[in-house]
């Protein structure tokens, strides 16, 4: 199963397109073939589904596969988003960041990958100090450091 950090392997992020086509913002509701979602506020358009005249652009873009914005990702992990914005922060470093169109995303994928944490499509994630964390006997906890662990329910 894929995971939830793998959601932008197969999208664009619309602000950075429409704003390198130079195209009103909205152009993406008009356009029956092309599909997008939406994370908190951003909305990002499949990949390979924009108008004919306007693929070459596709080549130009940031591919954002294993990121995902701050605020969105803080709300899948149930942890503050400001993990992600002082680099004060214990866990800042643990992290890869991307700036696109001045948006931060977080690499998750890579965070999961070198810590070995598996997570599926439909898992809850909770990254916490350890004295917060509840682990179940349906869950599975991982230890980031002496003072930081992911615990994630199926």
């Amino acid at each position: 199963m894929s995971s939830f950090y793998s959601i932008l392997d197969k999208h664009w992020l619309w602000k950075e397109v429409y704003t390198k086509l130079s195209i009103s913002s909205p152009a993406y509701s008009y356009w029956n073939d092309s599909r997008h979602i939406k994370l908190n506020r951003y909305v990002f358009i499949e990949k390979n589904t924009l108008p004919a005249k306007y693929a070459h652009i596709q080549n130009d873009l940031t591919d954002l596969s294993g990121y995902l914005p701050t605020q969105y990702a803080a709300t899948q992990m149930g942890i503050d988003s400001h993990i992600f914005g002082y680099k004060k922060m214990k866990l800042y470093n643990q992290f890869e960041y991307k700036f696109v169109n001045d948006i931060k995303f977080v690499n998750l994928k890579r965070f999961f990958l070198e810590n070995g944490i598996k997570v599926d499509k439909n898992s809850y994630v909770h990254l916490a100090r350890l004295n917060d964390l509840i682990i179940t006997a349906d869950s599975r906890f991982y230890r980031i450091d002496d003072n930081y662990g992911v615990v994630v329910y199926d």
